[in-house]
């Protein structure tokens, strides 16, 4: 026991010297971190000067087209509308809320800055994303997992094809991967300040951290309006955070009820007030209410039509018939937002007129979310980064899921087991999300984003078991957490074997 508790104590010593030893050599964590950031902005940058400074018709990236048209209008003085009809349904000169309004204005903002240059507003997204994405992969696998995962965690997003690839196009998944990284990392924090919290604090207590969550939360939602659909189940784990403690549930309720409810109000009017501008724009564009974008309607529409039968197609094949073909014509003289929420409601009968083939559609569209295999249909550049990526790692994200929910399971850390609970939450969650509606490979990044840390965990708990990590203030190998136990799992142990 007491052995035990002198190794905790030097691992975390050494981590707060900051310093691993890797292969026998002391390495300043400050200094790996660096390298893995200046590894993963070169990386994107070289992806942004290949593609260039036009906007071009390149796999999974045709959103730029829009993205770029869009911008030039704004910057014309004409609004958020395009010189000519648009997808999915946009007549020219009308009013689009389809597309996100924050990268929309990033774009724009770029083009007033440099002139129409589509290389600068790639190269700008380069640098801030190859530096945040890693930074925030670190900072939350440091906390959840410990400091040698949190930087494999920060290399394996540094090196991610998928990552780099769309760095470099004018799409907002780049953006959108590190504003959820951001929400999830200040949630984190937050849990852990609420559990340590006294069983009566303060109601402004954790004003700014609040604030922070609510501001990452904003421009997830800006950029792609689905993160929102995650929010209650945040504040769900965030509450279940402020309440358990000791002293007994009610008690703990009645003292820390107030304390949340007013730290949910702050997250929730930064929200509010960050979508409320174009709320108000949207119905005055289009003479009804529309909260934020008009893309769910059509997603679900398309998504669950009848034309797939009970097997999703992430794209629908050339020779049938196109999406455009599927809107009804007596529809057709709708603007774009009346139109979506006419689109929903009919994708919503589509799914009451036969449950039975939602429920297995909605099963078809697993083969499309995690594919990680080559296609025939698929160009070399997919194919590539969908098994050099996701193909690769997916075994490492698979067993780092299950050392994670093991630990979960026997309770070996109690402050590790609400950090997985929420990670696991936002892979279920946002996966259930696309598996019910529309999705695509795409969709899946931001998924791939957390399951990174898992596979971290893995290769962490292989370097250690074979002696390749060692601690700076130890002797033997690092445990894969700071607070975890030392002991090496039997699933990694058979892992172990056929590498």
């Amino acid at each position: 026991m007491q052995a035990g508790k002198r190794q905790a104590v030097a691992t975390r010593t050494a981590e707060a010297a900051g310093r691993l030893s890797i292969l026998g050599r002391q390495i300043s964590v400050g200094r790996l971190l660096a390298m893995i950031a200046l590894v993963a902005v070169l990386l994107r940058v070289a992806s942004a000067l290949y593609q260039g400074d036009t906007v071009n018709v390149l796999p999974g990236v045709f959103d730029e087209v829009s993205y770029d048209g869009l911008a030039r209008r704004v910057l014309g003085g004409h609004g958020f509308t395009f010189a000519q009809d648009h997808w999915p349904a946009t007549k020219a000169g009308e009013p689009t809320a389809h597309w996100s309004f924050l990268y929309t204005l990033y774009i724009a903002g770029v083009y007033a800055l440099f002139g129409a240059h589509p290389l600068a507003a790639r190269l700008i997204q380069a640098v801030l994303t190859g530096l945040l994405q890693s930074w925030l992969a670190w900072r939350i696998g440091r906390r959840v997992f410990g400091q040698a995962a949190g930087l494999i965690a920060a290399a394996l997003s540094a090196g991610y094809i998928y990552f780099f690839y769309y760095a470099g196009a004018l799409v907002t998944e780049s953006f959108y991967m590190v504003a959820i990284l951001w929400a999830l990392d200040a949630a984190l924090r937050l849990g852990d300040r609420l559990a340590a919290g006294s069983d009566a604090p303060r109601p402004g207590a954790n004003a700014w951290l609040w604030l922070e969550l609510g501001a990452a939360v904003a421009v997830a939602g800006l950029l792609r309006q689905v993160f929102l659909l995650f929010v209650p189940f945040l504040y769900l784990w965030l509450a279940w955070r402020g309440l358990a403690g000791s002293g007994g549930w009610r008690r703990r309720a009645w003292a820390a009820a107030p304390g949340l409810l007013v730290g949910f109000v702050l997250a929730t009017a930064v929200v509010v007030a960050a979508i409320a501008p174009w709320t108000i724009r949207n119905a005055r564009a289009f003479g009804t209410f529309v909260p934020l974008n008009t893309n769910a309607g059509y997603a679900f529409y398309w998504g669950n039509h009848p034309v797939y039968g009970t097997r999703f197609q992430g794209i629908l094949p050339a020779d049938g018939p196109s999406y455009v073909d599927l809107l009804p014509r007596e529809l057709a003289s709708l603007n774009e937002a009346e139109l979506d929420q006419a689109l929903l409601r009919r994708g919503i009968g589509f799914v009451l007129a036969d449950p039975w083939r939602y429920g297995l559609l909605s099963l078809s569209r697993a083969r499309e979310y995690f594919k990680f295999w080559p296609s025939a249909e698929s160009s070399t550049i997919s194919n590539l980064s969908r098994v050099a990526s996701f193909g690769l790692l997916l075994p490492f994200m698979l067993v780092g899921l299950a050392l994670a929910v093991g630990r979960l399971i026997r309770r070996d850390d109690p402050r590790q087991g609400p950090a997985v609970l929420l990670l696991g939450l936002f892979i279920g969650v946002y996966t259930g999300v696309h598996l019910l509606t529309w999705t695509l490979i795409r969709y899946r990044l931001p998924v791939d984003s957390v399951l990174l840390l898992f596979a971290a965990l893995t290769l962490v708990e292989l370097a250690a078991r074979r002696g390749w990590l060692t601690n700076a203030a130890t002797a033997g190998p690092v445990s894969p957490s700071a607070v975890s136990t030392s002991s090496v799992s039997s699933s990694v142990s058979t892992f172990d074997s056929y590498l």
